[in-house]
């Protein structure tokens, strides 16, 4: 199955492309296409947390739920949005949490491609959905795929960062292999339900600046 992707990625998961739970979600996705449906994010940007951030530029990984499912907000990083979009709540509460722990103003746009482009891989569970229909995509394989990602940097990177927002994050923890060899950060998600239980005052931030230094990784510069 011919699947346009940046090399490392390729390479890495090179094995999952001939399964048949791929060719699930390949097949599921064109027979929506063929019925009309729109979905989130564009074709050419599915992959785009991926094709940002290569195997050997990780040093963060967040892991988002399902992509945006209104008009013009997805574009393939998980929370983030293009910069003409405003950003939603949990965006926003991120950024008041980086404001707080690190003293960065709230940005005017949601675009997070700048972390991705330092090492951040801003991951979804699953990398499409249908338009305006949440978790609509969340069954046809994809988690199989991102679960695999996961498992495979944790085995063959060491000196990585997770950040785990909210009990769905944290469910993934089980994937991380090496676990002595990472740094695992939870807390609740930063949607305004759960943000106010622990999601601020983390300071995941800069926690993430501080393990990265002390393995003389150079840190994120976390203002977007």
């Amino acid at each position: 199955m011919n699947v346009k992707l940046e090399s490392s990625w390729l390479e890495l998961l090179a094995d999952q492309f001939e399964q048949p739970y791929f060719k699930k979600i390949k097949d599921f996705l064109l027979k929506e296409k063929a019925e009309k449906k729109v979905i989130y994010p564009p074709g050419h940007k599915i992959f785009a947390a991926l094709d940002l951030c290569p195997v050997s530029n990780t040093k963060v990984v967040i892991i988002g739920q399902d992509p945006y499912h209104n008009p013009g907000q997805a574009h393939g990083l998980s929370f983030s949005v293009p910069e003409n979009i405003q950003p939603p709540p949990s965006l926003l509460n991120i950024f008041k949490e980086l404001e707080s722990d690190l003293g960065i103003p709230t940005p005017k746009h949601g675009n997070l491609e700048k972390w991705a482009k330092q090492g951040v891989l801003l991951l979804n569970a699953s990398l499409t959905v249908r338009a305006n229909s949440p978790t609509s995509h969340s069954d046809i394989g994809w988690q199989q795929f991102t679960d695999t990602i996961i498992a495979r940097l944790s085995q063959k990177k060491k000196n990585l960062v997770f950040l785990l927002w909210g009990s769905y994050a944290i469910k993934k923890k089980n994937l991380i292999t090496k676990t002595n060899e990472h740094l695992i950060l939870e807390a609740p998600h930063p949607s305004p339900l759960s943000a106010y239980r622990g999601f601020f005052g983390c300071r995941h931030f800069s926690q993430t600046n501080t393990f990265l230094r002390s393995k003389n990784i150079p840190e994120i510069d976390w203002n977007p």
